[in-house]
């Protein structure tokens, strides 16, 4: 049995990482200041007695005692608009949180993982996007208090790496969607899924023709506890390969809701990529990882649980 530590542990990904390291027999510490993620999430385990969970902003303490085996930075906003209100405090918990996380690993001699992201690449000129592409990422934009402080938190995780021998991973996640995703929280999936729901116009950005990549959370988080349990220390994307525009993910979406929602364009945001799809050849060869789940069987399950949250009085 390993003693986990999961910042960002009541957030989408983070609630399931918990939950998933408890059904394989380890203990849990999640630590979360419930800027964005929800005690909800915790429910499923909150009882198990080997879960424990800590309120704290990790940007200004990571109040954890006891041995540590493992330390998973996943305390972030995720979401456009949430880093957008939060610029700030983004860039803090890239920051001085991810140097709080990476000391506690240090102090504990533990497995260290690091939640960065595929906007690392920014608006990509290669494509697919393999980990050894550096990104084309405009550090004076809006978007750069998110890719900007994941490009930094990436940095201090290699640093510790070479500095201490610190084992490290850094895991670059590409859109993921599923259960615990809060609706219509400005990520395109939930966005896309509420509205055609409620029967409401779909929002589509810019002309539609900009590609997406969308990894269904359970393969998501098996792929980051493969990099976890590895000895992987360089990035690893773990995404689906599978490309979609936005106007075919809005056709799927109105397939699998039963929709008939129109669609209705709005400017495209400063600094949105054109195009994002990982590369996973490392994945595949050094974790033995690739997705299953396809994308329709993905959003029915992340309908249902929709409508199973309104059913319980939650919007």
């Amino acid at each position: 049995m390993s003693r986990i530590v999961v910042t960002g542990g009541a957030g989408f990904l983070g609630s399931h990482l918990c939950e998933r390291f408890l059904e394989r027999g380890d203990e849990v510490v999640a630590v979360d200041d419930l800027s964005t993620g929800r005690r909800e999430n915790l429910e499923p385990f909150a009882s198990d007695p080997r879960f424990e969970f800590v309120e704290a902003d990790v940007s200004r303490e990571l109040p954890v005692t006891g041995p540590v085996d493992g330390v998973l930075h996943f305390a972030s906003p995720a979401s456009p608009p949430e880093y957008l209100e939060m610029p700030l405090e983004t860039m803090d918990v890239a920051s001085l949180g991810t140097r709080r996380a990476l000391d506690l690993a240090l102090a504990n001699d533990a497995r260290f993982v690091l939640a960065s992201t595929s906007e690392v690449y920014g608006d990509p000129l290669v494509h697919p996007q393999p980990e050894s592409y550096t990104g084309n990422v405009d550090p004076t934009g809006p978007r750069a208090v998110y890719d900007e402080a994941k490009r930094f938190a990436e940095t201090l995780t290699m640093t510790y790496h070479r500095l201490h021998g610190l084992r490290t991973g850094i895991v670059r996640i590409f859109n993921t969607y599923g259960p615990r995703l809060r609706p219509a929280d400005g990520r395109v999936v939930s966005n896309f899924v509420v509205q055609a729901i409620d029967g409401k116009p779909i929002t589509v950005y810019g002309d539609g023709t900009q590609t997406r990549s969308f990894c269904y959370v359970d393969d998501e988080v098996r792929g980051i506890v493969a990099l976890y349990d590895s000895d992987v220390s360089e990035p690893v994307n773990i995404g689906n390969p599978d490309e979609y525009t936005m106007l075919e993910l809005a056709d799927v979406v109105r397939e699998v809701v039963g929709s008939p929602s129109e669609l209705v364009f709005e400017p495209l945001p400063v600094g949105d990529p054109a195009r994002r799809r990982p590369d996973i050849t490392r994945a595949r060869d050094l974790l033995g990882w690739e997705p299953r789940v396809p994308l329709r069987d993905g959003l029915a399950a992340l309908v249902a649980w929709y409508q199973e949250e309104r059913a319980r009085g939650r919007a």
